[in-house]
């Protein structure tokens, strides 16, 4: 795989954002690279000297996208690009950063690294739901992470009625139920007490939000399905429900409604520098310290 075009995606929130993205794209101008930046990276930077692009336009021209911040921005990226193939690499400008592994100082070296070929592609799993109610489909989504249904307002719970391919699975009464990818088992998912899943797994996570019922616990499944997930009853009418999908939200649930979700058509490709490891970002990001034996003190 040749990157000649390359992409740069930055969190444009961020003060000072724009010298590190200037370092980077004459980086990739040096290495013989096309750039181009991001319409809103661009506009709120000021780093407008290089072709400025919308996602659709990156789409079409980029072999490869950069995204310099956490993780919201690479889902954010990823979301828009999936459908166009266009493999992403993340370089570290937030905080805690699961998916955007390459940290900011390293960040030039590692990215010559790649141009170079010295990678490894990774593929992750994205999930597609919908809300229909009376046979309507009101709203439709994608998400990297996870689905998350739950009560709109403060008062009671969100009663669902779960089932897979048609079989009835169980009711749950909860604050709210996440439905994750494997990517998303590091974000909400593993803030509600779920398993962490490996990204290679083809499954789909669910995970109660404070339910009602203990023995409501996570429970994974094979992604070879599709989820309905029907709302029977709210603790308060007037509070109605919230669907998400990753960051974009559906906040107008009323009881009645059907949540379908599935594994999505498309996939997203990250790329990683060579020496990528899932379980060194664990170690490093869950702070799992321990005493290393003398092979293990470089991993």
């Amino acid at each position: 795989m040749h990157f000649k075009t390359v992409a740069i995606v930055g969190r444009y929130q961020d003060s000072g954002l724009d010298a590190p993205v200037r370092s980077l794209a004459r980086t990739l101008v040096n290495a013989g690279c096309s750039v181009l930046v991001e319409a809103a990276t661009a506009r709120n930077t000021g780093v407008t000297e290089f072709p400025v692009c919308d996602y659709a336009e990156i789409g079409s021209r980029a072999d490869l996208a950069v995204v310099m911040g956490g993780d919201g921005t690479m889902i954010g990226a990823a979301r828009e690009l999936a459908h166009s193939k266009v493999p992403l690499v993340g370089i570290n400008h937030g905080r805690l950063g699961f998916i955007t592994d390459i940290p900011l100082n390293d960040a030039n070296d590692a990215l010559v690294s790649v141009l170079n070929g010295h990678y490894d592609i990774e593929e992750r799993s994205m999930l597609e739901g919908r809300v229909v109610r009376d046979g309507q489909v009101l709203y439709s989504g994608v998400a990297l992470n996870d689905v998350v249904i739950n009560r709109a307002g403060r008062g009671g719970m969100i009663e669902l009625r779960v089932e897979l391919d048609g079989v009835f699975m169980y009711r749950q009464r909860a604050d709210g139920l996440i439905i994750s990818t494997p990517t998303g088992s590091t974000a909400y998912s593993l803030a509600a007490s779920g398993p962490i899943l490996h990204p290679s797994l083809n499954a789909i996570l669910l995970v109660p939000v404070a339910p009602q019922t203990l023995s409501h616990r996570p429970i994974v499944l094979p992604d070879s399905g599709t989820l309905n997930l029907t709302i029977t009853a709210l603790g308060r009418v007037e509070s109605g429900g919230s669907v998400h999908f990753d960051m974009q939200a559906w906040s107008d649930c009323q009881q009645g409604d059907r949540i379908d979700v599935r594994r999505a058509r498309n996939t997203i490709r990250f790329i990683h520098p060579k020496g990528y490891s899932f379980f060194s970002t664990l170690r490093h990001k869950l702070d799992w310290n321990r005493m290393p034996l003398p092979n293990e003190e470089n991993e």
